[in-house]
């Protein structure tokens, strides 16, 4: 083949506009609000802001001295306050939040207000192993809504959570850990890809083996221990004795009162690291109320998010992606969606449209190697 060829076949320069009758409900119907924007950003962002709850205003919109920028400054939040109790005092505590599906098939539904249930139990368990604000925690768990849960819960008690791959090696995780300064690492027995059982725990303890005197606690979920399906033999890893906590056992019995912690805008909401494909992983820190701001507002207008959606993102939680669309941004918006923890061939190629089908998903975000 040519490189001429290559070329034509590389070249697409068809435009597919949107019919009228979906441009006319669509969120964005104006297109003079980006000239708006662009004269004036300040006014723009602080609009966006101004729809999220704030428990103290900010008196500046943004310092903006590049490198360096800092964003809603004086004003205080709490990213899970605004993901899930801001819906459940709305009103909306009933509407579902998660649906989400397991390879082997289990189905689970969790409603806003069910979602806070369990995110303030847990956001109580991480305070009696000795969580505060300001520590780090560390996420090594399948992509399920209790990883979500985990997530929502660091938020709420002001714990930085730095969330780990599940396909990352104990090397990986190890070096993850050690760098962010982990207090507690929140795991599970294990987790499904491609009808195998990935042993999470096992992993967790090669990496802390390796040397983690940060840690001082493991909770440990019990994913593929439960009735979810034909359960193979695996390793769920050594029990250490004063360190190990299984997540039924401590979480269960919390109350389910736990109070957001008020964060100042440029508090650290978390860290991410790189993939570290171009040398070693760099942790990436994100603050809380300009984050939160542009993934509330990026999630509603790219997206087009109504109400009455059911929306996919089949990204990971373990990249960028996963914390913006799966979990910061479409919750800040109230959107029912779909969690699915696996991969997109078990049993067959057809799993993702029996899902799209079956769940009645209207908005779908992958990627092309996943239709591939």
């Amino acid at each position: 083949m040519s490189h001429d060829t290559i070329d034509t076949l590389l070249t697409e320069d068809r435009v597919f506009p949107p019919s009228e009758s979906f441009a006319a409900q669509a969120n964005v119907n104006d297109p003079e609000i980006y000239a708006r924007a662009a004269a004036d950003r300040q006014a723009y962002w602080a609009n966006w802001a101004s729809q999220l709850r704030w428990m103290e205003p900010w008196h500046t919109v943004s310092d903006w001295q590049l490198p360096y920028a800092k964003w809603f400054i004086g004003g205080r939040l709490n990213a899970c306050d605004n993901c899930v109790d801001r819906h459940v005092d709305e009103g909306r505590g009933d509407k579902v939040a998660f649906i989400a599906e397991g390879e082997p098939g289990d189905v689970r539904t969790f409603t806003y207000a069910e979602v806070k249930t369990h995110v303030s139990r847990l956001g109580n368990a991480l305070k009696a192993m000795g969580v505060a604000k300001g520590d780090r925690v560390c996420l090594y768990m399948p992509m399920g809504p209790e990883l979500c849960f985990a997530m929502l819960a660091c938020a709420r008690i002001g714990a930085a959570h730095s969330v780990v791959f599940g396909g990352f090696s104990a090397e990986s995780l190890h070096e993850r850990i050690t760098d962010a300064g982990a207090k507690l690492v929140v795991t599970a027995d294990g987790s499904w890809r491609n009808g195998k059982v990935v042993p999470l725990k096992e992993i967790t303890d090669a990496a802390l083996a390796k040397g983690a005197p940060s840690v001082t606690g493991v909770l440990v979920y019990e994913r593929v221990g439960e009735p979810s399906g034909n359960v193979p033999d695996y390793n769920r890893g050594a029990w250490h004795e004063g360190r190990d906590q299984w997540w039924h056992d401590v979480v269960d019995a919390q109350s389910d009162d736990c109070p957001c912690e008020p964060m100042d805008a440029e508090d650290l909401l978390y860290i991410l690291y790189t993939s570290g494909s171009t040398g070693k992983p760099k942790g990436i820190m994100h603050t809380t109320g300009g984050y939160l701001t542009g993934v509330y507002a990026t999630a509603q207008w790219v997206f087009d998010l109504k109400d009455s959606d059911i929306y996919w993102c089949t990204a990971d939680c373990g990249w960028v992606t996963g914390h913006s669309y799966v979990v910061y941004g479409p919750m800040a918006n109230g959107v029912t969606q779909v969690l699915y923890e696996g991969s997109p061939a078990v049993p067959d190629k057809d799993r993702f449209w029996r899902i799209i089908e079956r769940h009645r998903v209207t908005i779908l975000y992958t990627a092309p190697t996943a239709i591939r």
